[in-house]
């Protein structure tokens, strides 16, 4: 095949055409041998960083064991729980989780801020009285592009059966223990590195109430201007078998992505829906770069993917950072046990079951912990997401529709950034299957037809290193 040619699935072949600037197509320059399609080496996993695996393999199961037990040990999260009580109650394991974070960010020579966000929540369903709700926020400072976010949480707050209920011991070991716990160790591994990208660790609160603490916190990081490029909920994620007579699944971690991008409204979703985009909002984009970056070879997890906001009846962090914009998704464990989900107490076939930490596998956190780790280490490491990629129905000079496709978007700020990939799939394919390398522009026309593939754009910088794929709108 010539360097200059496309071949498609049917092996016929299309020249691609370049361009550094947004020209007519007609006068756009024919660049030979600098472009071409290919299913090999532009679409081949992006090798681990050595500095990943060595951190990753500091993951500690025991470490992990120990903060569920202390978090166990105040007896009830519950939001509505006394915020004075040293030893028992929200405000006893508010404080101690600021103390973890603070003793973590004295390891990381001044890049870590740690603070205490908290708001009053109005009365509501589920506060009967106004109430003070805390998030406990750990801020690693990026580098070269700090003005792009990556987020974690796990949300502190437990419940029984009766969510009004804030006194009756709630252990919260699964629901969220495991997720508080994920948050700390990787803030614990990630604070002695720098990267390009900003990093946040957070613990969330109100979360059985409504979301409360992460609402808050999205709302303040939309209302800062901040460009969340990443958000995952790690929410009961520490059960490898359901405890139902299933049989165990301790290598499958379930990510959850919205739909049809729910941020978008009106003529958005009609819009997103004709061109294709239905199953590639920027929260999809994110779930395909994370099965990329997380293999199994590197995090021992299989990530099962699902395009559904969440499960139904349920809502976790993520939808609160949905809801403002920004990129989101879930990770829970393969199969959750309904029957004693947020039961104190209740016995089955003689079997006590509960959120305790009895049913929690602390290897199955620590692989959770792995995928969050390589997920997050690759978005902070690599190019940010393209900005303002639009494709153009009638390019510049044009009167009415073209067969060619011409896509166009803003350079990304990265020094060290080598270029640009644009993909492409069927619109049947679940994922991109080919990429063509079209250089350090910002405006490509290529004589394919946009009615008939899906596209994106990706940057690449001077190491390989791949950005998560931006999807196109139509440019008006």
């Amino acid at each position: 095949m010539a360097d200059n040619e496309v071949t498609g699935r049917t092996g016929s072949t299309r020249r691609v055409f370049l361009s550094a600037s947004a020209v007519t197509a007609a006068a756009v320059p024919f660049l030979s041998g600098t472009a071409h399609a290919a299913s090999g080496s532009a679409l081949a996993r992006q090798d681990p960083d050595p500095d990943l695996r060595a951190l990753l393999r500091q993951i500690d199961p025991g470490r992990i064991q120990k903060t569920i037990e202390r978090l166990v040990a105040f007896g009830t999260r519950h939001t509505a729980s006394s915020q004075t009580d040293p030893v028992r109650g929200i405000g006893a394991a508010t404080a101690w989780v600021t103390g973890q974070m603070q003793a973590i960010a004295a390891t990381s020579s001044g890049n870590m801020t740690v603070q205490q966000q908290s708001f009053v929540q109005p009365v509501s369903p589920r506060i009967p009285v106004p109430t003070t709700i805390t998030n406990v926020i750990a801020t690693l400072q990026g580098t070269a592009s700090p003005q792009r976010f990556y987020v974690i949480t796990g949300h502190l707050d437990s419940r029984v059966t009766d969510v009004l209920d804030f006194t009756s011991d709630a252990p919260g070991a699964d629901d969220d223990g495991s997720g508080v716990a994920v948050v700390l160790e990787l803030a614990r591994l990630f604070a002695t590195h720098q990267f390009p990208g900003t990093l946040v660790f957070a613990t969330v609160a109100g979360e059985e109430q409504g979301l409360f603490g992460s609402a808050h916190m999205a709302a303040q990081m939309r209302a800062a201007g901040n460009d969340v490029q990443g958000m995952f909920s790690n929410d009961i994620v520490g059960a490898s078998q359901a405890w139902d007579g299933t049989k165990p699944d301790p290598r499958t971690l379930r990510l959850f992505v919205e739909g049809i991008p729910t941020a978008a409204t009106g003529s958005q979703i009609q819009i997103m829906t004709l061109v294709g985009g239905e199953n590639d909002g920027a929260t999809h984009q994110l779930a395909r770069f994370v099965t990329e970056v997380a293999p199994f070879d590197l995090t021992k997890m299989n990530i099962r993917v699902i395009w559904r906001r969440d499960r139904y009846l349920r809502a976790s962090d993520h939808v609160s950072f949905q809801q403002q914009g920004y990129p989101a998704a879930r990770f829970t464990e393969p199969r959750e046990n309904f029957d004693h989900e947020h039961q104190n107490t209740q016995v089955v076939n003689g079997v006590q079951f509960g959120d305790l930490i009895e049913f929690v596998d602390f290897d199955y956190i620590a692989r959770v912990a792995a995928v969050n780790g390589a997920a997050l280490w690759a978005l902070a490491t690599n190019p940010s997401t393209p900005k303002g990629l639009q494709i153009h129905t009638t390019p510049p000079g044009t009167l009415s529709g073209t067969n060619l496709t011409t896509l166009s978007w803003a350079a990304n700020p990265e020094s060290n950034l080598a270029g640009y990939q644009v993909v492409m799939r069927e619109t049947t394919a679940a994922d991109w299957t080919s990429a063509i390398d079209v250089g350090n522009v910002t405006t490509i026309t290529l004589d394919i037809s946009k009615d008939n593939v899906q596209f994106g754009v990706r940057a690449v910088d001077q190491a390989g290193r791949r950005s998560p794929v931006a999807f196109p709108v139509v440019a008006a």
